[in-house]
């Protein structure tokens, strides 16, 4: 990476930490939003991901999203190709958190290789967390739901990076703990589990 590269990567990290300021994550600690892309890009490193704009994606892919920056504002500072990353793994927050659910599935299979990269770097890290520190308020149907919802947004961005798919796959082969005791992350046959996450949906209906 030369210079000019690393100035933008450092300038991502540090637009995403102004803007995620005052953010917490949902988990019992509370964990200072920031960490979140910060360890996106990370996964990214990991996996054999260099590309200056892609790993800049990583850390700003939740600000369109979670905070008032327009996409405008990510082309002027960093650039279309970076932007529009962005752009293809920011949800619509005018939908519900259903159909928000729903359409993701669906969306992964269209958005471009660059951001199926950041996507399943995303889930990894949101997975990884929820096994060990899921939010309080989550039910075992809830987690358990997520697992499975997040199982079928990855099987749409397969076929881009293979050591990412290993470690997702390893987690959806695995378990969380959850009042300290284990539970599969995913407990059901592949044949069952577009029960599950249509149940995953219905507790989903009405939350923001």
């Amino acid at each position: 990476m030369d210079n000019e590269h690393l100035i933008q990567l450092i300038k991502s990290i540090d637009f995403s930490c102004k803007k995620h300021r005052d953010q917490r994550r949902k988990d019992a600690h509370s964990t200072p939003y920031i960490n979140h892309p910060i360890g996106v890009a990370y996964n990214l490193i990991k996996a054999g991901v260099y590309d200056s704009d892609i790993l800049q994606a990583a850390i700003l892919h939740d600000t369109i999203e979670d905070t008032q920056t327009t996409e405008e504002e990510i082309k002027k500072e960093f650039g279309e190709r970076v932007a529009s990353f962005v752009v293809d793994v920011s949800d619509d927050k005018s939908l519900s958190k259903q159909e928000r659910k729903r359409h993701q599935i669906e969306h992964a299979l269209h958005i471009q290789k660059e951001s199926k990269l950041v996507k399943m770097a995303d889930k990894l890290f949101n997975l990884r967390d929820i096994q060990v520190n899921a939010p309080p308020s989550w039910s075992i149907d809830v987690i358990q739901g997520y697992f499975v919802w997040a199982k079928a947004v990855i099987n749409n961005l397969r076929g881009q990076n293979q050591w990412l798919e290993s470690q997702l796959d390893e987690i959806f082969n695995s378990t969380f703990t959850y009042k300290g005791s284990q539970y599969p992350t995913i407990p059901c046959t592949p044949e069952k589990e577009p029960e599950i996450l249509e149940n995953y949906y219905k507790i989903l209906v009405g939350k923001d």
